[in-house]
């Protein structure tokens, strides 16, 4: 009989012990996470965060529910083992034997079950949660201004959507289903302990601590070499990025070294490689010594639990159902040691992810718009003031991974800048570099704000316009005609999702690109690449024209739009804007002189302000500025012509 229990306790024993490997995977991964644990969380975070939860209340009171029958039903698996046991040492009824099997059974598959359940509520919990973060932080920072994305390291920016917002959604998951399992399974056991017996109960946590140490020290240990592991990879990942884009690709051709980049690589995917090597062995490491000091505190329980019951304390089965229920007490307990680390580990995912939502965009719509006139529109400035914002007011150090974000700003850059372009007129904006010429056009399309005056657009001023409106009453052209990687039809339309391909072809025939674009492969399926590198600067800006005139907006602004072309590459874009700028209002920044001759005014801009205005004609017969530039240019360009 005494053989028969010892099988059936080893039977019992090893499936538990299943368990409890793999259960210390997550206390290894806890006690990784405790060594950078952070000291503290802004107030109101977690209120914040039960909004976002607040949707999905009745899949976390599911969820609540299920796992606290899991742990129910973990710890009366052992008890049931224990009848077993007893009832065969007494020599009971097989019945009995069999009913209790097939209940040990129900419950297994009651368990397994229920753990489907609980699997699916918690990935429709973190999922869902996923996407309405993912979709928050997205569209907010949608409405950032450009001064935002151009200080904003990209993937600082990307890393808010994926990493911080999976580490979010951990706290819905694993750590609160963690918390309630645990804390359900260790009153349960400890209760049932105690109740069996205080002696073994208190045995089972005076090893506790040795139970925990190696969790603890290798814990540190890890966490060290995966933080190092980390930064070795990003700096990996950022050496690819730049080095494998079509321009740092080039740049590293003509000017770089690729042996001493390669050897630079290659240091670091050998300390990566050294630091898996070790984290493997100190995983074992760990593995064999939680193994070995649980082996231990079993035989301890077995011990004491074997004397009492030699001297009729307690029965045979109490004793394996004490041994099985050490595993359920000791697990809990050690990984709740590590939920504080746990939840605000994933606290601060949402911190991180506040800390974009908190910025405040600078550009907003009012809740009752204007509405635009139909037919050409005038553009009009009236006394505009502007000056850049420091980069505080919309800027994060973390995103721009510097100390402290500079305050410095709010220095004027245009002062009391006034024009007007009549409907269907071409006013031209030239001038030295740093004048404002691209400030006064970033104003049209309320890519800023005036800090005083105003920006019209027949008579409305845009800051009562909607922002749909604006998009589809101006057009901008700048000089380096960015394209997605994505094919020419995507490109083209993203300007005008409904447009046929008769309306696609047509506006490629007025940009002179029908038939380069004909001649691809896959015609308007054909990729651009990366920034639209697999064409040419001119081809590349005729597209970008190409898909303002599908646009067809009412006012365009062309921002040196033809500022690095050869003569040939110009001639053409030129023209592709004339049929643009045909019965269109438009304002025009240009270098060449030679390309505005032809506006119906032309506006001299220096030091943020306005000091010449006329025709070509007329500005060259005052012999002003304008007069000066034009006769310093063309002398240059006649000079370099005869050299």
């Amino acid at each position: 009989m005494r053989d028969a229990t010892l099988v059936i306790s080893t039977i019992v024993e090893s499936a538990g012990r299943g368990r409890r490997v793999d259960n210390t995977w997550t206390l290894m991964r806890g006690a990784m996470r405790a060594a950078e644990a952070p000291t503290g969380l802004r107030k109101g975070t977690v209120r914040r965060v039960a909004r976002f939860a607040r949707p999905h209340w009745r899949r976390l009171a599911v969820f609540g529910v299920l796992t606290v029958l899991s742990a129910v039903l973990a710890v009366s698996t052992p008890l049931l083992a224990g009848r077993v046991v007893d009832t065969i040492v007494g020599g009971g009824p097989a019945s009995t034997v069999l009913w209790l099997a097939v209940l040990i059974a129900a419950i297994a598959l009651a368990d397994a079950g229920i753990g489907l359940a609980e699997r699916w509520q918690s990935a429709h919990i973190g999922e869902g949660l996923i996407l309405d973060l993912r979709r928050a932080v997205f569209e907010h920072v949608q409405r950032m201004p450009l001064a935002f994305f151009a200080r904003s390291r990209t993937g600082a920016l990307v890393s808010r959507l994926n990493n911080d917002v999976i580490g979010a959604q951990r706290t819905f998951t694993a750590t609160l289903s963690g918390l309630v399992t645990n804390v359900v399974q260790l009153v349960l056991s400890f209760a049932v302990m105690v109740t069996l017996s205080w002696q073994v109960t208190l045995l089972a946590l005076v090893l506790l601590p040795v139970f925990v140490l190696p969790a603890r020290r290798i814990g540190r240990r890890m966490a060290r070499l995966q933080h190092e592991a980390a930064g070795l990879n990003a700096s990996m990942t950022t050496q690819m990025t730049e080095r494998f884009s079509a321009p740092g690709a080039t740049l590293v051709k003509l000017f770089g070294r690729p042996r001493a980049e390669a050897d630079e690589f290659g240091e670091r995917a050998d300390r990566v490689r050294d630091i898996g090597v070790r984290t493997a062995m100190l995983t074992r490491w760990f593995l064999t010594s939680l193994t070995l000091v649980s082996a231990l505190a079993q035989a301890l329980v077995y011990g004491l639990g074997g004397w009492l019951a030699l001297r009729g304390s307690l029965d045979p089965g109490t004793v394996v159902a004490l041994a099985l229920l050490l595993t359920r007490l000791y697990t809990p307990l050690t990984a709740l040691a590590n939920v504080r680390v746990d939840v605000m580990t994933a606290l601060v995912s949402f911190e991180r992810i506040f800390e974009v939502l908190d910025l405040t965009p600078m550009l907003t719509e009012k809740d009752r718009t204007t509405p635009l006139p139909e037919g050409a529109v005038s553009v009009e400035f009236d006394d505009v003031r502007f000056s850049y914002p420091p980069a505080d007011q919309y800027s994060l150090a973390s995103l721009e991974e510097v100390a402290t974000v500079d305050h410095r700003g709010g220095e004027e850059v245009l002062h009391g800048v006034s024009l007007r372009a009549d409907p269907g007129t071409m006013v031209a904006l030239v001038g030295p570099s740093g004048a404002g010429k691209s400030t006064i056009a970033s104003l049209v399309p309320r890519l800023y704000d005036a800090d005083s005056g105003s920006v019209r657009l027949s008579g409305v001023d845009v800051r009562d316009l909607s922002f749909a409106t604006l998009r589809a009453t101006v057009g901008l052209v700048t000089q380096d005609g960015h394209l997605f990687h994505d094919t020419v039809r995507a490109n083209l339309t993203y300007a005008r999702p409904d447009a046929t391909d008769d309306e696609i072809w047509d506006a490629l025939r007025r940009a002179r690109l029908d038939e380069l674009v004909r001649s691809l492969p896959d015609e308007l399926d054909t990729v651009v690449g990366e920034r639209g590198y697999r064409f040419s600067g001119g081809e590349r800006q005729r597209l970008t024209i190409a898909r303002l005139l599908l646009a067809q907006p009412r006012v365009v602004v062309l921002d040196e739009a033809t500022a690095h072309l050869d003569s040939e590459s110009e001639a053409a874009v030129s023209e592709a804007l004339a049929d643009a700028l045909r019965g269109r209002t438009a304002l025009v920044i240009a270098h060449r002189l030679s390309t505005v001759r032809a506006a119906d005014q032309i506006l001299v801009v220096e030091r943020g302000e306005i000091v010449e205005r006329g025709t070509h004609t007329e500005l060259m017969r005052r012999e002003g500025r304008y007069a000066d530039l034009h006769r310093t240019q063309f002398a240059g360009e006649a000079e370099g012509a005869l050299a």
